[in-house]
Protein backbone atom coordinates (compact mmCIF):
# COMPACT_ATOMS: atom_id res chain seq x y z
CA UNK A 1 0.00 0.00 0.00
CA UNK A 2 1.37 3.44 -1.22
CA UNK A 3 0.63 6.14 1.24
CA UNK A 4 0.78 9.74 0.35
CA UNK A 5 1.09 12.46 2.83
CA UNK A 6 -1.60 14.67 3.19
CA UNK A 7 -1.00 18.34 1.40
CA UNK A 8 -1.86 21.24 3.76
CA UNK A 9 -4.82 23.55 3.30
CA UNK A 10 -5.46 21.65 -0.60
CA UNK A 11 -7.58 23.66 -2.96
CA UNK A 12 -9.41 23.46 -5.94
CA UNK A 13 -7.01 21.44 -9.01
CA UNK A 14 -4.49 20.37 -6.14
CA UNK A 15 -2.99 23.57 -5.49
CA UNK A 16 -1.71 25.00 -1.93
CA UNK A 17 -2.71 27.93 0.16
CA UNK A 18 -0.48 29.95 1.76
CA UNK A 19 -0.97 29.56 5.60
CA UNK A 20 0.49 31.30 9.10
CA UNK A 21 2.34 28.46 11.07
CA UNK A 22 1.56 28.03 14.87
CA UNK A 23 4.50 29.63 15.44
CA UNK A 24 3.78 33.15 13.52
CA UNK A 25 0.18 33.40 14.60
CA UNK A 26 2.14 33.37 18.52
CA UNK A 27 3.45 36.83 18.11
CA UNK A 28 0.99 38.00 16.01
CA UNK A 29 -2.07 36.79 19.12
CA UNK A 30 0.13 38.31 21.30
CA UNK A 31 0.16 42.02 20.02
CA UNK A 32 -3.85 41.65 19.26
CA UNK A 33 -4.48 40.86 22.92
CA UNK A 34 -2.45 43.48 23.88
CA UNK A 35 -4.24 46.07 21.69
CA UNK A 36 -7.74 44.43 22.57
CA UNK A 37 -7.04 44.97 26.17
CA UNK A 38 -6.00 48.87 25.34
CA UNK A 39 -9.45 48.86 24.23
CA UNK A 40 -8.08 49.86 20.00
CA UNK A 41 -8.88 45.99 18.99
CA UNK A 42 -12.37 44.16 18.85
CA UNK A 43 -12.17 41.75 15.75
CA UNK A 44 -9.72 39.64 13.82
CA UNK A 45 -10.24 37.63 10.26
CA UNK A 46 -7.40 35.07 8.43
CA UNK A 47 -7.50 34.46 5.29
CA UNK A 48 -5.59 31.68 3.49
CA UNK A 49 -5.27 31.75 0.13
CA UNK A 50 -2.93 30.44 -2.62
CA UNK A 51 -0.29 33.27 -2.82
CA UNK A 52 -0.77 34.87 0.58
CA UNK A 53 -1.81 34.49 3.83
CA UNK A 54 -3.80 37.69 5.63
CA UNK A 55 -4.23 38.66 9.21
CA UNK A 56 -6.40 41.33 9.31
CA UNK A 57 -7.91 43.70 11.92
CA UNK A 58 -10.46 45.61 13.04
CA UNK A 59 -11.47 48.41 15.05
CA UNK A 60 -15.62 46.87 14.67
CA UNK A 61 -16.56 43.31 12.67
CA UNK A 62 -18.64 45.47 10.15
CA UNK A 63 -15.76 47.86 9.03
CA UNK A 64 -12.56 47.47 6.73
CA UNK A 65 -9.30 46.59 7.98
CA UNK A 66 -7.17 48.68 10.15
CA UNK A 67 -4.13 46.91 9.67
CA UNK A 68 -3.07 43.52 7.48
CA UNK A 69 -0.08 41.44 8.39
CA UNK A 70 0.36 39.16 4.83
CA UNK A 71 2.40 36.75 4.42
CA UNK A 72 3.90 36.29 0.60
CA UNK A 73 6.38 33.22 0.46
CA UNK A 74 7.19 34.56 -3.17
CA UNK A 75 8.72 37.86 -1.79
CA UNK A 76 11.22 36.01 0.77
CA UNK A 77 14.26 36.91 -1.16
CA UNK A 78 13.19 40.35 -2.50
CA UNK A 79 11.66 42.24 0.22
CA UNK A 80 10.78 39.83 2.62
CA UNK A 81 7.79 38.01 2.97
CA UNK A 82 5.73 39.23 5.70
CA UNK A 83 4.52 43.19 5.67
CA UNK A 84 2.24 45.00 7.53
CA UNK A 85 -0.31 47.30 5.58
CA UNK A 86 -2.51 50.28 6.68
CA UNK A 87 -6.20 50.75 5.92
CA UNK A 88 -5.22 52.35 2.88
CA UNK A 89 -3.04 50.15 1.32
CA UNK A 90 0.50 51.83 2.21
CA UNK A 91 3.23 49.00 3.41
CA UNK A 92 4.31 50.32 6.54
CA UNK A 93 7.21 47.40 7.01
CA UNK A 94 8.25 44.99 5.38
CA UNK A 95 10.80 42.13 5.78
CA UNK A 96 12.17 38.93 6.86
CA UNK A 97 11.52 39.03 10.69
CA UNK A 98 7.53 38.52 11.64
CA UNK A 99 8.48 39.79 15.23
CA UNK A 100 10.85 42.92 13.48
CA UNK A 101 7.98 43.87 11.29
CA UNK A 102 5.47 43.63 13.94
CA UNK A 103 7.31 46.73 16.01
CA UNK A 104 5.76 49.28 13.79
CA UNK A 105 2.60 48.57 15.25
CA UNK A 106 3.63 48.04 18.98
CA UNK A 107 4.88 51.68 18.53
CA UNK A 108 1.58 52.31 18.43
CA UNK A 109 0.47 50.95 21.17
CA UNK A 110 2.60 53.29 23.21
CA UNK A 111 1.40 56.39 24.05
CA UNK A 112 1.74 59.42 26.76
CA UNK A 113 -0.49 58.90 29.75
CA UNK A 114 -2.47 62.41 30.51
Amino acid sequence: MNMVPPVPFPGPHGTEKVAFHRSELAPILSLYGRFVAAGEWRDYGISTLRDVAVFAVFRRSAEHPLYRIEKRPRLRLRQGQYAVVGMDGQVLKRGDDLRQVLRVLERKLIRAVD
